[in-house]
């Protein structure tokens, strides 16, 4: 199982005002930083979740179907499943009809119940792609405010610690962004 994003989110969940609010940073000299920061600790925040802020697309990638056609989604939440493809013998794509699976968004990790009558992949590796749209929604305020606390966070943190390999007592997730994310983490199964 691969997963990867096919359309990246189009905003932050924090923006520059609020990195240098919370840095107490008066100039916009270092508004560059502070956006590759912002991006980089979403992502951050993201990986260590499971979880994606701002809405994006995605794709699944699967050998076959798994035990009773129930796909674990990686990432939550998701919003909706776009399409559902196969790969017959040749290699020709066929496409799902949406009435052959059903998506349940509300339990972590999010899953996808495909019909049995549905057709498998028959090319074999990555037979089967995924296409969903996962995300709070399209704007910051739409991403719950501990999450985006920890973004601002981290990327304060990662601006104060600059250097590749600084002190050993900085490297990691700092202790208040993992007890933000500790009640947002979903587990892998």
């Amino acid at each position: 199982m691969t997963a990867i994003v096919t359309t990246p989110p189009a905003g932050e969940p924090v923006t520059l005002e609020e990195a240098r609010a919370q840095l107490r940073l008066t100039g916009e000299a270092e508004d560059g930083l502070l956006g590759r920061l912002i991006a980089a600790a979403r992502a951050q925040v993201e990986r260590a979740t499971r979880r994606a802020l701002v809405t994006q697309g995605w794709r699944l990638y699967l050998d076959a179907w798994p035990p009773g056609r129930i796909v674990r989604l990686p990432v939550a939440p998701v919003a909706s499943v776009e399409a559902v493809t196969v790969y017959d013998g040749d290699g020709v794509p066929v496409a799902l009809d949406p009435q052959a699976y059903r998506l349940d968004g509300a339990s972590e990790p999010p899953r996808l119940k495909v019909t049995a009558g549905a057709p498998a992949g028959i090319s074999g590796f990555n037979g089967i792609e995924i296409d969903f749209i996962a995300g709070y929604g399209a704007g910051a305020a739409d991403v719950p405010q501990p999450l985006r606390h920890a973004v601002l966070m981290l990327a304060a943190h990662w601006f104060e610690h600059r250097e590749a390999v600084a002190d050993p007592g900085v490297l990691g997730m700092p202790p208040g962004v993992a007890v933000l994310l500790s009640s947002y983490r979903m587990l892998r199964l």
